[in-house]
């Protein structure tokens, strides 16, 4: 176990090493080129990262789409620490170097320009407060990701987390670019990096298809048996093919190999998926529900991350009708949608019972439209105002900080007006349920309303009400989803009830004591709801979770606590006007006695 910690704390430190230097870029952009080239030694771009073409470098040297580098002066065998780090500076896409560093580039001839030789110097690249802010979003998230999964395996060590540790360990939201420019100045170095890269992709595709074999309770699957024995083999198959798109450090035209390596990824996402939509229809409820958490998170983030490899690192949209690759801006809210996916499974794995999946599904669509429609505008607007105004940089931190606040209060009231819509229906049945409770005249009546009424309503798997007689709480229906071997009565010195003192809804963990003997399996307990005011505790109710193997969401938990308060009050009401009854019969009754027979009492 513990040479296993030290293995999981090398890699973190590795994958963390590789994502924290870009935050750098939020205060200090990268230098480039201002020409992007695939790995045949193709320039099909002469503009980005730079917003116009005469501020690019390489367009102002000379250089033109549709150029090819001649490969034979970019070669790392034999080694030379000069065309080595060219090559490992300029090929493969768009490429981020430090300021001012300068490349000699050797051009082949084209059909109306003769070979030549050209020298660039590295500029700053233009950033606006948008496109740092989502370099900040895309770092933070992915020092999240990396350290959430790798607190997963910590936990709960087994093939599954450890799977999913080495997807998120590469697979991140996190972006390299600052990582890889400083490695720049040590080719070998460099060279082995690129060449653990090739080992850590392959082994976190295979790291992902391991987990979906195993999700969620990290059993295996005999069905899929024979696939997760197979696994380190088809692994090395994947490292090796991932290692021929370096072909181009040695006079190799690869860009073919790199989009066959990208796209092979993209099948390994779509078998995951495959894979969890067969496995999912064997599961219990409970477990149906946790897996289509990670079926939706696959469904989102596989494929976003996939298209900005592919926009980033190959030539593939830019097609004979035009250039469609997305921009840098693009790019890198696609890296972050990946995120979604580490998020959706982390929560998977780590709890034992999850909500309904559409309602993360809901709020994750409100705050991608609430952060992109905004910042999109905002984004146009920093652009005119760079070019007509000069704004100091302090200034564009204050305009973005403000910039934050407006979206994260406009996220706020979208969220809440958003949850009100789609809770009418839950909120009626609240409010109608509260009004027949005010209106009960037996407490026996209250505890029917307190138990059957959500149980009916909610589509629960248990419901029961407890009252209070004496030091127990008993149970004086039978309760739905309580057979007659549960318990008919609660101590109010049981261990499960400690939270009663609170007077708030708490949840019954798994594992609590069998005794006093609770529903098992699907209906056990998940919820317990106090009807209490300030000085007593009048009742508890007991509540399972959906029959679909859902939890009790938050506002599902509020309502319930609203009529126990109201079941409180009428607890209260019920048993003083008993009390009053009591005592004016007693009146009555001494009242009728002869008046030697009083002077006796």
């Amino acid at each position: 176990m513990a040479r296993y910690r030290i293995l999981l704390i090398v890699l973190l430190a590795w994958a963390l090493v590789m994502i924290v230097p870009d935050l750098l870029r939020v205060v200090q952009p990268l230098g480039a080129y201002g020409f992007s080239a695939n790995n045949d030694g193709l320039i099909y771009d002469v503009t980005a990262p730079f917003d116009w073409k005469t501020d690019s470098p390489a367009w102002k040297a000379g250089i033109r789409k549709g150029d090819r580098l001649d490969l034979t002066r970019l070669e790392c065998f034999p080694y030379d620490a000069t065309s080595c780090g060219n090559a490992l500076a300029v090929l493969g896409g768009q490429q981020f170097v430090l300021p001012e560093r300068p490349v000699t580039l050797d051009l082949l001839a084209t059909s109306d320009r003769p070979a030549r030789q050209v020298t660039l110097v590295a500029e700053t690249q233009p950033a606006n407060p948008f496109e740092r802010f989502v370099v900040a979003l895309d770092q933070i998230a992915g020092i999240l990701v990396v350290v959430a999964a790798a607190w997963l395996v910590w936990t709960r060590p087994g093939p599954m987390s450890w799977g999913f540790f080495l997807y998120v360990m590469w697979f991140k939201p996190g972006q390299v670019y600052a990582f890889y420019a400083l490695l720049q100045q040590w080719p070998p170095v460099l060279l082995a990096q690129n060449g653990a890269e090739c080992i850590a992709q392959a082994a976190g595709y295979m790291g992902l298809i391991l987990f979906v074999l195993r999700a969620p309770n990290d059993q295996p699957d005999p069905k899929w048996r024979w696939l997760e024995r197979a696994l380190p083999a088809i692994g090395v198959v994947l490292a090796l093919g991932l290692m021929t798109s370096y072909g181009r450090l040695f006079y190799c035209r690869t860009e073919t190999g790199t989009r066959l390596a990208i796209l092979s990824g993209f099948g390994v996402a779509i078998s995951a998926v495959a894979i969890l939509l067969e496995r999912r229809r064997r599961l219990p409820p409970k477990d149906y529900q946790r897996l289509r958490w990670v079926i939706w998170g696959c469904l989102i983030g596989l494929p976003a991350f996939t298209i900005a490899e592919l926009g980033s690192t190959t030539t593939f949209f830019s097609t004979p009708w035009g250039n469609y690759t997305p921009s840098d801006d693009i790019l890198g809210l696609l890296y972050l949608v990946n995120g979604i996916l580490c998020l959706f499974v982390f929560e998977a794995v780590r709890r034992e019972r999850v909500v309904s999946v559409a309602i993360p599904l809901r709020r994750v669509t409100i705050l991608g439209l609430t952060l992109s429609i905004p910042a999109l505008l905002l984004h146009h607007e920093v652009e005119n105002m760079q070019q007509h105004l000069a704004i100091p940089n302090w200034a564009w931190l204050v305009i973005g900080g403000g910039s934050l606040y407006l979206i994260s209060r406009l996220h706020e009231v979208a969220t809440h007006l958003t949850d009100r819509y789609f809770n009418r229906a839950l909120d009626q049945v609240g409010t109608e349920l509260g009004q027949a409770i005010l209106k009960a005249e037996q407490p026996a009546e209250v505890d029917r309303l307190l138990a059957d009424e959500p149980f009916r309503t909610l589509k629960l798997t248990s419901a029961a009400a407890f009252r209070r007689t004496g030091p127990v709480f008993r149970r004086n229906g039978s309760g739905n989803g309580w057979d007659v071997s549960a318990t008919m009565t609660l101590s109010a010195d049981e261990p499960m009830l400690a939270p009663l003192s609170k007077g708030e809804p708490f949840s019954v963990g798994e594992d609590d004591a069998d005794e006093p003997r609770l529903p098992s399996g699907l209906s056990r307990p998940i919820l317990a709801v106090p009807a209490a005011n300030p000085l007593r505790c009048f009742a508890v109710a007991l509540y399972g979770p959906h029959a679909s193997g859902t939890d009790l969401d938050s506002n599902e938990r509020a309502m319930l606590g609203r009529i126990a308060q109201d079941a409180a009050a009428v607890y209260a009401e019920l048993e003083n006007g008993d009390l009053c009854d009591r005592i004016a019969t007693l009146e009555s009754e001494l009242s009728k006695l002869p008046s030697g027979a009083k002077r006796e009492r």
